[in-house]
């Protein structure tokens, strides 16, 4: 990596500043402190000002577990140093921690492609606008990105030889990734999961016996072992003070944060999720109808066709929105409804709910313009927007999927399938997951990012 940086410094330097202006502008231009900005900001404000790890409620202090601990210590550490409540510099920090992430796609490049591979993945990283709006959102993206990327990236290391000590990094990233967001899980599953194929594959191989390269070793059963064995160890240490504490404090077993970021007692409308799931396909829906809801009326006008399937349903549907919109929440009866009406629609058709919808949310999730920060109009292929917003989704949708297809197309011209494995593994496995939400929210595919730039810059060998 340094050999790389020392004989291209001006080249470097000159994609370093590029993809710093980038991140500067929409620091400067669409800063973005969201209410989960603030909820995060009022944790690391109580942990620091009253030693409690909670939420304040009403001039209280209530200890609360609806978020990982990873965020709001990094919170922490700015307020402290910087003053409180200082999110310019949280967001000024996090630009920097994105270019950082830029330079371990290099290595990723590097140690997969080739040098000239690795310049690419440099400038398509560093350019990138959807890495860089969220570098200026008070959220977890940015470090959870930055975290994927150094575990894959340590991850190849280790697989490029018989050391141990890469692992250990492996782990170390997977650990923060996970404080960071309960999903960060899917890391340590994909990473673990590949390294068991690997396992399987190396006992059902007796050939490797007695070979002696570097790599061979890198990938014989007992060292497989001991690699898997640190990843596990390492990643999941950390959330054993995190669950002594749940259990000390809040009296439950919650090793990450619940399911819907809920309290003890708030209730969770689980129908009314349930029913949104049958129908669910696209982020509009999402800003529409699945977020307004507790606490604000819902607009039953923008649901789409595939909601219903029958007039009686559709009446039946529009009657259960009518009623939550009278009281604005849900109680126990309104959400048993919902489920009910959920019920009804998976048993006449499965598929649909099971197979179709995931794929379609999937679809979205990776298709979108990912407009999501910006004042664009969320309804973009309706052209009912200022010109000049119509015109910058379709652009980014179009970037975006330049992204995507440039990926598809360098996986084909890919030569190390060990590694090409690992992060195609990563990739197809978050992406089934997220099929399952019913919230298909598209910055939830950017911790792929780091893969799709390196693929991508498989094109440019």
């Amino acid at each position: 990596m340094r050999e790389l940086l020392r004989k291209s410094p001006r080249y470097f330097l000159l994609v370093a500043l590029a993809g710093l202006a980038l991140r500067l502008l929409f620091i400067l231009r669409f800063p973005s402190i969201t209410a989960d900005s603030l909820i995060y900001g009022d944790i690391a404000k109580n942990w620091m000002q009253h030693g409690i790890y909670g939420v304040s409620d009403n001039g209280n202090f209530a200890a609360t577990d609806i978020r990982l601990p990873g965020y709001p210590a990094f919170l922490v550490v700015i307020f402290a140093i910087f003053g409180m409540e200082h999110y310019r510099t949280v967001l000024v920090v996090q630009m920097l921690v994105d270019l950082g992430t830029c330079l371990i796609i290099v290595d990723m490049a590097r140690r997969t492609i080739s040098p000239r591979a690795a310049k690419a993945a440099f400038l398509l990283a560093a350019l990138c606008p959807f890495l860089a709006n969220y570098a200026a959102a008070a959220l977890t993206e940015t470090l959870e990105i930055f975290f994927t990327a150094l575990a894959l990236d340590r991850a190849i290391a280790g697989l490029e030889g018989c050391r141990l000590r890469p692992w250990v990094g492996c782990g170390l990233a997977t650990a923060a990734a996970i404080l960071l967001r309960p999903d960060g899980g899917l890391l340590l599953i994909a990473v673990g999961g590949y390294l068991l194929i690997l396992l399987v594959r190396s006992i059902a191989d007796r050939t490797q016996a007695g070979v002696a390269s570097a790599l061979a070793q890198a990938r014989s059963a007992p060292h497989i072992l001991r690699a898997g064995t640190i990843l596990v160890v390492v990643a999941l240490a950390p959330l054993v003070p995190w669950t002594l504490r749940n259990l000390r404090t809040l009296h439950r077993f919650q090793p990450l944060a619940p399911r819907y970021a809920n309290a003890e007692n708030e209730f969770v409308p689980v129908g009314f999720n349930r029913w949104v799931k049958t129908w669910m396909a696209d982020y509009a829906s999402v800003e529409e109808i699945y977020w307004p809801a507790p606490g604000n009326e819902v607009d039953a006008s923008k649901l789409p066709d595939r909601a219903f399937d029958s007039d009686a349903q559709c009446q039946e549907t529009l009657q259960l929105l009518a009623d939550y919109n009278d009281a604005l929440h849900f109680d126990p009866g309104l959400d048993v409804r919902f489920a009910k009406l959920a019920a009804e629609r998976i048993h006449d058709a499965p598929l649909r709910y099971y197979v179709w919808l995931p794929l379609l949310r999937i679809a979205d999730m990776w298709l979108r313009p990912r407009t999501e920060l910006l004042p664009a109009d969320t309804r973009w292929w309706e052209f009912n927007d200022d010109p000049e917003w119509s015109v910058l989704a379709v652009a980014l949708g179009v970037i975006n999927l330049g992204y995507v297809v440039g990926a598809c197309l360098g996986l084909l011209r890919w030569r190390s399938i060990a590694f090409v494995g690992l992060m195609t593994f990563f990739v197809v496995l978050r992406s089934a997951f997220l099929g399952t939400l019913e919230n298909p929210e598209p910055r939830y595919t950017l911790e792929c990012y780091p893969v799709v730039t390196t693929l991508m810059a498989a094109l440019f060998t």
